[in-house]
């Protein structure tokens, strides 16, 4: 009778609602879906594409139930990975993307179109592109110039646009350091392009710094200095939040008037509390969590959305990153800077390499009086995913040190990223499934996902954590609404390993 039961429930499909991944946006779902339970994701399909750089983000294409995943390990391509029969995806063929003189770092599908954002293998530091190609037969179907070193790309859930998030990254010498922006691409319209920078923004620079905002001093000007990382669009494709990693900051899109309409600076995350306690040095046997008296910036790299009575969400896998290059660089070892004797009267202490000396600090933040010594620690990402208001930009949850401690008792936490950035979530999805808000968080070091009901967004609930190839990447939630088995589906691509992995829940 529960195998009957199951069998019923499987083929009426209870009607409930459920999101799709940015990086595979669709139209408005007609929301069938099985009943499913978000804490039972099980790995049931695996594929290799190639080693390191050969699996980094992936597009489902619900018409052709293909898989489009990019892979740079050798020729700049996208891998195409037959997924109807999800515990067996078999590689059927490749899109060249050499004759487009770029490579690829994201991809998105929307109703037979794949987007490809390609930065330039000419000059770096030079405008990027987009290309679209039809999913049935890769036939190329437009080229459309956007901003420098376009990073990620996705479609508007209604389909009616294509955005990239262009970071601008200098060159290694700094002579040419290009605007970070974003490009939104109206497709209707012969696929009009409108590339934005953050020029406008220049004359609130002191004030957004102030509130953690972040601007190097090295930079030429404020509009070279911002670095977009990554894009989610609202379910009513009105609005589009950015990531702004290197600044600390989230950038809000009105896409109707294609303006910039705000910066969110997020701030700093104290380390010097229980429960945000962190292990901050690989020269110790196991992870040591403990409290010190270190600010974190949340440095964001993956965003999604979600919004619960009715008030709009983002969410942000806050990684850090560095900025490493021949003319500038600012990260520097604890035990290598020079500590105010007042405020760190223990500095010798400090500096023992068991303690904070191997923890990477960046260079020009933390001396607020500015006579050349650090009167704050303050260290590259928070370590944690956060919910914020999609209307205030303002701190709603932050997950403390949860990722770290529960992937340490996963016996998958690596010690030797300590000093560094400890797990470092890279990518977050938050979906629907059932009543439930889900969301999926990606943790590079860890080597595994985590789940967490997200239904109340000042309260989410930990769910499961699953392994995954070496270095998770991208994360793609298929709504069973679009399975190829009438299943949700999470694909997870690993730029470690060069894997493609498949989960799927098991039924309530």
């Amino acid at each position: 009778m529960k195998k009957l039961s199951i069998t019923l429930l499987a083929a009426l499909s209870i009607m409930v609602s459920c999101n799709n991944n940015d990086e595979n946006s669709s139209n408005p779902e007609p929301e069938v879906v099985v009943n499913e339970n978000p804490a039972s994701f099980k790995e049931i399909g695996s594929i290799t594409i190639g080693g390191e750089g050969a699996a980094e983000i992936t597009a489902f294409d619900e018409k052709t139930k293909k898989l489009f995943t990019v892979n740079n390990s050798g020729t700049n391509q996208i891998d195409v990975i037959d997924l109807s029969d999800p515990t067996k995806p078999t590689k059927i063929g490749k899109i060249d993307l050499t004759p487009y003189e770029g490579a690829s770092n994201s991809v998105a599908v929307f109703d037979g179109k794949l987007a490809v954002a390609l930065e330039s293998t000419v000059n770096k530091q030079g405008n990027g592109k987009v290309v679209v190609f039809n999913t049935t037969d890769y036939s190329l179907i437009k080229q459309i110039t956007v901003g420098a070193l376009p990073d990620m790309i996705t479609f508007s859930p209604d389909g009616k646009y294509i955005m990239t998030a262009n970071e601008g990254e200098p060159s290694t010498d700094y002579l040419q350091d290009p605007n970070g922006t974003i490009s939104i691409i109206e497709i209707a319209n012969n696929y009009a392009v409108t590339t934005l920078d953050f020029a406008s923004f220049a004359s609130q620079s002191a004030a957004l710094q102030k509130e953690g905002f972040r601007v190097s001093k090295f930079a030429k000007s404020f509009a070279q200095d911002i670095e977009p990382e990554y894009v989610t669009i609202s379910d009513d494709s009105k609005t589009a939040w950015v990531t702004l990693q290197e600044n600390n900051g989230v950038a809000k899109v009105d896409l109707t008037s294609k303006t910039i309409t705000a910066i969110y600076p997020l701030g700093f995350k104290d380390f010097n509390t229980a429960e945000n306690a962190i292990a901050v040095s690989d020269k110790n046997e196991t992870a040591v969590f403990s409290p010190w008296k270190v600010k974190g910036m949340y440095m964001p790299d993956g965003i999604s959305h979600f919004s619960a009575n009715n008030v709009p969400y983002f969410v942000t896998a806050n990684e850090g990153d560095a900025r490493e290059y021949t003319a500038y660089s600012d990260i520097k070892r604890m035990k290598d800077m020079k500590l105010d004797p007042t405020v760190f009267p223990d500095a010798a202490t400090l500096k023992l390499e068991t303690n904070l000396g191997r923890l990477n600090l960046i260079t020009d933040t933390g001396d607020t009086d500015g006579d050349g010594d650090l009167d704050e620690m303050v260290a590259f990402g928070a370590r944690s995913f956060s919910i914020w208001n999609g209307n205030t930009g303002k701190i709603v949850y932050d997950s403390k040190n949860d990722l770290d401690k529960k992937s340490n008792d996963f016996g998958t936490y690596d010690n030797k990223r300590s000093d560094d950035k400890g797990s470092e979530p890279e990518a977050v999805v938050a979906v629907k499934m059932g009543s439930q808000n889900i969301l999926f968080v990606g943790l590079e070091r860890s080597d595994v996902f985590m789940t967490y009901d997200v239904t109340n967004p000042a309260s989410p609930q930990y769910l499961q954590t699953v392994k995954t190839g070496d270095a998770p990447e991208g994360i793609l939630f298929i709504p069973a609404s679009k399975s190829p088995n009438k299943r949700s589906l999470l694909v997870v691509s690993s730029e470690g390993d060069g894997t493609v992995k498949i989960y799927q829940p098991a039924l309530k």
